[in-house]
């Protein structure tokens, strides 16, 4: 591959579209003017078949009101210094400039005369990507913590690889001090073209079906959401051929230089060998143009402290630096790295526990409000299951993971099975339950995972004046639904729509029977509805007669289902005005779930999904009593230890009493 000396994020809907060698004016790499010996037009290529592009000239880059300066357009390669005056390159600048506007919402008004510009070229018209792009593309994110998120996707989507962490902390500009984000991770790294991939727009290698990251456009979203400027350092190792890279992605740059198309420097080096040193790559004219256009608009202002950054990285990994962060409305950082030393939170005014009544400092302290402004928090369940290998690491400090059901309590599990078109997309366990606080939490909703990550956390698909539905929270993983680009919501199909109707239905179901479990009144026994009577929405197996629509549902374990057993009583109490206590619980005895194995399996024709649900729980439970059979062997051995222990004392005491009767015996003799 010929690599360019800088990568043009330019669209790629026209295969063969040939463009133009990028041209720079001499204000933009640093001080230092050379003649023009060396044009180039530099060729660069993506993995798509029959595809190149050739930079654009850099006339066409720049806004007419540069142009118009009277300054010369030159070749990027007449910015750098010959090879005989590169060493100790350092930045002309004292400072990399931040934006003018450090406010996010208000940081998209690039250019007038830049942004109207027409800038289809050539004969084919083909579309260039503004740099007013980068800004736009990013306010698909309106949560700070979901851009978070979307890079630690790309740590965890590297686990297959041997990735066994992720760093988030706070790290400060080298050049003036300030606040600046570091996301690390130890997986495999990126070569020189997975760079370019990663800084290009709609390029994605993540072919895995478990893999989070699909899209191609979340590490450009996520990091220009949070900053102006990112820089990225990755080593990687392929062939036992190690090649390390560097690339910036600067909002700053672009605006400041007067570009209108984005342009992304980059340069290379891969181990030699023979040498033992690391060595350029695609041309030393090449890399040295870059190179000085990293050193003017990145932290670090000579080469050796942009290398010293592979320090930490290992043999493989990837560091991203995020700096300039944005500002608030209230001029104040976006995220805040004050308040606790071990967190990152999103500025706001963190409500005083203190001051709060005791229902509103319980609502205030759950997860489902502390999410919204802690990072730790949300880390804790942004994936449903994690490795134990892996760790987050949140400001030096490992991430705690957190399932969300074990905060549950009555649980019940309901089997669903969307359809489309006649189809079955795709089997679905929710696990439902009341929230351990219930009642005196007003939080409900379901957390709804895709892929192992979560996309809408305590989703509230019911709202109520009456309670009912309070405190009754579930968990699901919806893999037959695709989430939206941000991966803060889902796509709103057919079937993301029949889920939500099905969610309703679950949680009205949930509160009218085991209301009664947090003391308030019952208002419907229990009933079997029949085919006639289920909604449209509920999509019923082939086969089935008469379903039982709260038929899917059963209790987890023998505890819960003696739980739900007083529950009823106390229901039945609550039930009994006017009328006979055992005549109403009895009633409610022959319309209650099936609860033991032989009741579901008299009705086995008409109960299939509790069958499926009962097998898995036979497992589960032989599972457990392996594990009970290992720990009795444990404890036996542990005894035996003990005891083969204190024998040892023992002997060890009558050798040393032994000992010290021979001592005596010996100097009596000497007596």
């Amino acid at each position: 591959m010929i690599s360019a000396d800088i990568v043009d994020l330019s669209s790629d809907d026209e295969e063969g579209s040939n463009l133009k060698a990028v041209k720079l004016e001499p204000d933009v790499v640093g001080a230092v003017m050379l003649p023009k010996e060396h044009t180039k037009k530099n060729v660069i290529k993506h993995e798509k078949p029959n595809t190149e592009f050739v930079s654009q000239r850099f006339d066409e880059n720049r806004s007419p009101n540069v142009l118009s300066a009277g300054q010369s357009s030159s070749s990027i390669l007449d910015q750098v210094p010959s090879p005989a005056d590169d060493s100790g390159l350092t930045s002309p600048s004292p400072l990399c400039p931040a934006p003018v506007c450090r406010q996010f919402w208000k940081a998209g008004n690039y250019d007038d005369a830049v942004a109207a510009k027409v800038t289809v070229q050539s004969s084919k018209g083909h579309l260039h990507v503004h740099p007013m792009f980068l800004h736009s593309n990013a306010t698909s994110h309106k949560w700070a913590f979901g851009a978070v998120a979307e890079l630690l996707d790309n740590a965890v989507d590297e686990i297959p690889n041997g990735a066994t962490f992720v760093n988030v902390d706070k790290i400060l500009n080298a050049r003036d001090g300030s606040p600046a984000l570091l996301i690390q991770d130890d997986g495999g790294g990126m070569d020189p073209e997975a760079m370019r991939r990663c800084m290009s727009f709609g390029f994605s290698d993540k072919k895995s079906k478990s893999a989070i990251g699909q899209y191609g456009n979340g590490f450009k979203t996520s990091t220009m959401r949070l900053g102006a400027d990112v820089i990225v350092f990755s080593r990687h190792v392929n062939n036992r051929v190690s090649t390390q890279s560097i690339g910036l992605l600067s909002y700053t740059f672009l605006s400041r230089s007067g570009y209108n198309r984005i342009v992304v420097p980059m340069v290379d080096y891969e181990y030699n060998k023979a040498s033992g040193k690391m060595e350029i790559l695609h041309g030393k004219e090449h890399f040295m143009s870059n190179l000085s256009i990293l050193l003017q608009w990145s932290p670090y202002s000579s080469e050796a402290e942009l290398l010293k950054q592979f320090d930490d990285i290992g043999s493989h990994g990837t560091k991203v630096i995020i700096y300039n962060l944005w500002y608030n409305g209230d001029r104040r950082m976006e995220l805040d790295f004050d308040t606790d030393p071990e967190d990152i939170y999103i500025g706001r005014d963190i409500k005083k526990i203190d001051t709060l009544c005791a229902s509103k400092a319980i609502c205030e302290q759950h997860i489902a409000n502390q999410l919204q402004y802690s990072l730790r928090e949300y880390l804790s369940i942004l994936y449903l299951r994690i490795s134990e290998n892996f760790k987050i690491v949140l400001r030096g400090k490992a991430v705690l993971h957190r399932n969300l059901a074990d905060d549950l309590k009555f649980i019940e599990y309901i089997l669903y099975k969307p359809q489309c078109g006649g189809f079955v997309e795709g089997v679905v366990v929710t696990t439902i339950g009341f929230l351990k606080e219930a009642p005196h939490v007003n939080i409900h909703g379901f957390n709804v995972y895709h892929k192992n990550r979560l996309i809408l956390p305590f989703w509230r698909v019911v709202s109520y004046s009456d309670n009912r539905g309070r405190g009754v929270a579930g968990v699901l993983e919806a893999n037959f639904i695709e989430p939206t680009h941000n991966k803060q919501d889902f796509e709103r199909t057919s079937l993301f729509q029949k889920l939500e109707t099905r969610l309703k239905e679950m949680t009205w179901e949930y509160w009218d029977y085991h209301c009664g479990l947090l003391g308030y009144c019952v208002k419907k026994q229990l009933r079997v509805t029949s085919s006639s009577q289920i909604p449209s929405s509920i999509t019923v197996p082939a086969g089935t007669e008469n379903p039982h629509i709260l038929k899917q549902c059963f209790p987890v374990t023998v505890t819960e289902g003696r739980e739900r057993a007083r529950g009823r009583s106390e229901q039945c109490t609550l039930e009994a005005q006017g009328k006979s206590r055992e005549g109403v619980c009895n009633k409610r005895k022959a319309d209650v779930l099936v609860e033991d194995e032989q009741s579901v399996r008299a009705n086995q024709p008409k109960n299939q999904q509790a069958i499926i649900l009962l097998e898995e729980n036979r497992k589960l439970r032989a599972k457990c009593s392996d594990y009970e059979k290992r720990k009795e062997e444990l404890n036996l051995k542990a005894t035996q230890i003990r005891s083969d222990v204190r024998e040892v004392k023992l002997e060890i005491q009558r050798l040393l009493d032994e000992l010290k009767s021979m001592e005596a015996v010996k100097v009596e003799g000497i007596v």
